[in-house]
């Protein structure tokens, strides 16, 4: 079987509906889709995922919103990721504990004319907020104005408070530009520019890759970086086109297996445990999680048969 008939068959309707929708190219709205997402609804991952809620429908233990990666934000995060259906009411009251927090007044250090803050916060709460649907106007809108509002002149985002940094991080940009790519095209194109300008992973000076682990997979990335979580982002700002991807798509396929799968390479939940298990990591092994993301990236490319 082809690694699509494969992933066609697996256990997690996510991933099914991931290959359906985003590699085959099956209407999201359609009836099948629909299906799918009914069946991701009900699925042990989500029911685990929101295991946690009380009877307000919050997670308050544990207490803070962004505890790794058991609060309310990387709970929405990860449904978001799944293909959680839109427009679930219950889930406004995780919304709204979300919203306490990267909405509330504080202020932000503006250091050598450039706000330092961690934008990949709000920035992933305006992305998954928005696909999960649970997000009104007023509220996407503040969002979107901040990020906007603390965006660097070379397009991105740092919290990096040293008045020596001038330039934007690649993990904290990923995100905003991610999130801003369905409310303001023009600021996700500066954002998109950060990572273009080196194509995905090497540095403009010296040509040489800017981190290790840029260039290994994961899953999931969380608020981290790697050459596919690039890619992804690129897709949803409609630059994966761009001449400039194409170094990060060679990068990708040359690391796919025998098996026509590939691999999740390492994993960033070490520190803190995630509660759910994401296919094991192994540079031999194929992750049915990090290989639905690559066909997707290879099917928007162009570069898949």
């Amino acid at each position: 079987m082809s690694v699509v008939d494969v992933l066609l068959r697996s256990e997690e309707p996510s991933v099914r509906w991931k290959v359906r929708t985003r590699v085959l190219g099956e209407p999201t709205d359609g009836t099948a889709a629909r299906r799918l997402r009914e069946e991701i609804r009900r699925s042990p991952r989500v029911r685990r995922l929101l295991a946690a809620r009380d009877a307000d429908g919050r997670i308050t233990n544990p207490k803070q919103v962004y505890a790794k990666w058991h609060g309310a934000h990387w709970v929405l995060a990860a449904l978001a990721d799944l293909g959680y259906p839109p427009g679930d009411e219950s889930l406004h009251p995780l919304r709204d504990q979300v919203l306490r927090r990267w909405l509330r007044d504080v202020e932000v250090p503006l250091v050598q004319g450039r706000y330092r803050r961690c934008a990949s916060q709000q920035g992933n709460a305006l992305r998954y907020l928005t696909a999960l649907g649970i997000l009104d106007a007023g509220d996407a809108r503040t969002l979107a104005e901040r990020l906007v509002r603390w965006q660097w002149p070379d397009g991105g985002w740092n919290c990096d408070r040293n008045p020596t940094a001038q330039t934007s991080s690649f993990m904290e940009t990923l995100l905003p530009m991610r999130g801003l790519a369905r409310h303001d095209a023009g600021a996700a194109g500066r954002a998109a520019e950060v990572f273009l300008t080196r194509r995905l992973a090497w540095r403009r000076s010296t040509g040489a890759l800017i981190h290790p682990d840029f260039a290994r997979l994961h899953h999931p990335l969380y608020w981290h970086y790697d050459v596919l979580g690039g890619l992804v982002g690129m897709v949803e700002v409609g630059a994966i086109g761009d001449p400039r991807c194409g170094d990060a798509l060679d990068l990708l396929a040359a690391k796919r297996l025998p098996d026509g799968g590939w691999p999740a390479e390492k994993v960033f939940a070490t520190r803190a445990g995630d509660p759910l298990d994401w296919g094991g990591t192994g540079a031999r092994r194929s992750n049915e999680w990090v290989t639905a993301d690559a066909l997707a990236v290879l099917a928007a490319a162009g570069q898949l048969s």
